[in-house]
Parts: C-alpha cells; sequence; structure tokens
C-alpha cells in the first residue's frame, strides 16, 4: 500500500518555525509545535505503526515481570527498519529540517527511533534525562515525540522541566523509581516551570538530550501511541562510553563508529542538510 500523494507530500514540505519558537526552545530546550502534521497523517500512521508494534510484541513479557521503566509502556525500535511505510515518516525532510533548525545545525542524523505504547493503566515514565543512555560527544541532540492520537492528560502525555537542560543532579540516573524521586527532589529546588499540557491532534513535542521531562500514568482504557525519533548534529562525534547503558547504545545504534570520530553508520544516515549556495559572479 503506497502512502498517499496528500501524506507523502506534507511529509516532504517544509514547517515554517518562527525567530521566536526557535529562541524559546534555545532557552528552554523543548518546545510543542501545533499542526505540524494533519488528521489525516496521524490516523494513516496510527494504523501502520499500531500493526507493526502489535506484530513485534505478541512475546512480551507479563507486566508483573517488568520494572517500573518497563511497565510503563511497550517500546520498540527502529522500525524504519521494520516497514518502508513507517520509514517514509521517519525519514521525513519535514521533521528532520524541524530538528535540524532548532538546534541550530547544519544538518541531523537518526540516532534511532523507537514507539512507546502506554497501555490501558500503564504507570508513569519516571523524571530522567535522555542522553543519560547515549555515547554522543555534544549536546546537540533532539526528540520528536510524535503522539498517534488527541492526548488529553489522562493520557499521560510528556511533560518537561523548562530549562532544566541546565541541572547537572540527576544526570546520571537511569530511569527508574530512584530517578523519579531524586529529580522531582532535585527540581522543587529550583525555579523551573513544570509544564503539564494536554497534545492536540498533529501536535509534537521537540526536546533535547538533557531537559529533565517524565509522564504520567494512562488512566484510560485506551492505549496511548507515540512514535519517537531521536535526531543528533550530523558533525556527530562519538565519545568513549561513561556506563554500561552509553556501551550498549554504541553497539547497537551505531555499530563500527570509532570513538573520537564521526558517527558515519549505516544505521545513522543524514535526513536533512543545509545546501551550501555559492555565488559565482561573471
Amino acid at each position: 500500500m503506497p502512502i498517499p500523494s496528500k501524506i507523502s507530500s506534507l511529509l516532504s514540505n517544509d514547517y515554517a518555525l518562527s525567530d521566536s519558537q526557535i529562541a524559546f526552545y534555545k532557552e528552554n530546550r523543548f518546545i510543542k509545535l501545533k499542526q505540524v502534521f494533519n488528521e489525516e497523517t496521524i490516523d494513516f500512521f496510527n494504523n501502520i505503526i499500531s500493526e507493526k508494534v502489535n506484530n513485534l510484541t505478541s512475546t512480551a513479557s507479563a507486566k508483573e515481570e517488568r520494572s517500573t521503566y518497563e511497565k510503563a509502556f511497550l517500546q520498540l525500535f527502529n522500525l524504519w527498519r521494520e516497514n518502508d511505510l513507517i520509514k517514509e515518516l521517519i525519514f521525513s525532510r519535514r521533521l528532520a529540517k524541524i530538528a535540524s533548525e532548532l538546534m541550530e545545525t547544519d544538518g541531523v542524523r537518526i540516532y534511532h527511533d523507537q514507539a512507546l505504547f502506554k497501555k490501558a493503566g500503564g504507570g508513569i515514565t519516571p523524571w530522567h534525562a535522555d542522553q543519560y543512555y547515549w555515547p554522543l560527544a555534544t549536546d546537540k541532540t533532539i526528540t520528536a515525540w510524535i503522539p498517534l492520537q488527541t492526548t488529553p492528560l489522562e493520557l499521560g502525555p510528556l511533560e518537561f522541566s523548562a530549562g532544566s537542560h541546565q541541572i547537572m543532579e540527576g544526570r546520571a540516573l537511569e530511569i527508574s523509581d530512584e530517578s523519579e524521586f531524586i529529580i522531582k527532589q532535585n527540581l522543587k529546588l529550583t525555579n523551573l516551570k513544570h509544564v503539564i499540557e494536554p497534545f492536540d491532534c498533529g501536535e509534537i513535542s521537540f526536546h533535547s538530550g538533557w531537559v529533565f521531562h517524565r509522564a504520567g500514568p494512562n488512566i484510560t482504557d485506551q492505549t496511548r501511541k507515540v512514535m519517537t525519533i531521536i535526531y543528533m548534529d550530523k558533525d556527530m562525534k562519538l565519545k568513549q562510553p561513561e556506563n554500561k547503558n552509553q556501551l550498549n547504545d554504541w553497539n547497537t545504534w551505531c555499530p563500527g563508529a570509532n570513538v573520537g570520530e564521526l558517527i558515519n553508520t549505516k544505521l545513522n544516515p543524514i535526513l536533512f542538510q543545509k545546501m551550501n549556495l555559492k555565488c559565482t559572479l561573471i
């Protein structure tokens, strides 16, 4: 089944960011953008991604055998390698250009994607910073959080501590009950704004690797379905891993990359880069 032409066109068209939106992201290290996609596009990918997730999770562990983090959602990675239609979304110029412009880079590569499906009754996603897990040399990283439905507070949308990329305490914590408690207490000592808002259909958030964020429980009888894409500066280099999780990420998401060198593996293609236009005088 090919992607409908209207959806394919939208994926390749640019989303116009304002200077004030870029400035907001620079200060807070997160932003929510409305109408990035229309309802037709969200519904299309909801169906495609849901089918793939259902097929891949038929052997998932029983809920009681999982940790607090694992109980929060079903998590599957790099669906772009599993389905060509999903790849069209993950590799879309529209999203990659937003990521590059918010980070103020000359382009972005994919680090990896992941589907996060929080089933009815699914618990919290504890406070954490994503980049604890990533062996990446700079903070030029950003995640697009793409709800596949309208997401009211009852479904457990993503929450942010605005500007918390400046906070060092809690960065060395895995996602866990401990991170929820310690980071929550640390953030209470700051004047940073805790942003908890619903997501409209087609609204997408972008957040940096070091900003602290969490999500509440899903207290509805429906599954909260989200697709995420992690981007990094196209010139990102691999750093020496600082914990076992970063070592695992090196081997899993950028195999063959060398410490201190550009991450340029088959799993990390450039998804967007600025064109260098040169003027020629005649």
